[in-house]
């Protein structure tokens, strides 16, 4: 049986701009990824891709507001502490560590968007981690393709 179904792809992608800070952070960026739907997806089914071109910070798809983004950031100084054992070493003490948070979570994650909305479960957000006080200033790429 043949498909006569019409199918037409567009694609749509902003960047933004985010101030972080010193510390290390677990930002829930959700509403913008929402904002940015809401705007070029009205309706439409298709794949939300965000990333963060930067080699210090990822992207996460957790809980927040109960502890989990907390726990996170816990598990990642466990995991890569700020001391001298890195070899990458400019910045501030530690920074090294920073380099290798993206092995660990992602620069990107892509999402299903179902009629115009993300189809993220009831407890998730979008986060941005970054670990890097040294450089507060992130820029984040929104993709549609639907």
């Amino acid at each position: 049986m043949a498909d006569n179904t019409s199918h037409t792809s567009t694609f749509h992608t902003i960047t933004f701009e985010l101030t972080t800070g010193s510390q290390e952070v677990a930002l829930d960026i959700t509403d913008r990824c929402a904002a940015f739907l809401d705007s070029t997806a009205p309706g439409r089914d298709g794949l939300l891709n965000i990333f963060v071109p930067h080699a210090t910070a990822g992207i996460a798809v957790i809980e927040t507001g109960a502890g989990s983004d907390d726990d996170l950031l816990a598990v990642l100084r466990d995991l890569l502490p700020a001391d001298s054992r890195w070899r990458h070493r400019h910045g501030t003490p530690g920074h090294g560590r920073d380099h290798v948070l993206p092995g660990l979570v992602a620069p990107h994650a892509t999402l299903p968007v179902v009629g115009g909305r993300l189809a993220l479960g009831i407890w998730q957000s979008i986060v941005l981690i970054d670990t890097n006080g040294d450089n507060p200033r992130r820029t984040v790429r929104l993709s549609f393709l639907g």
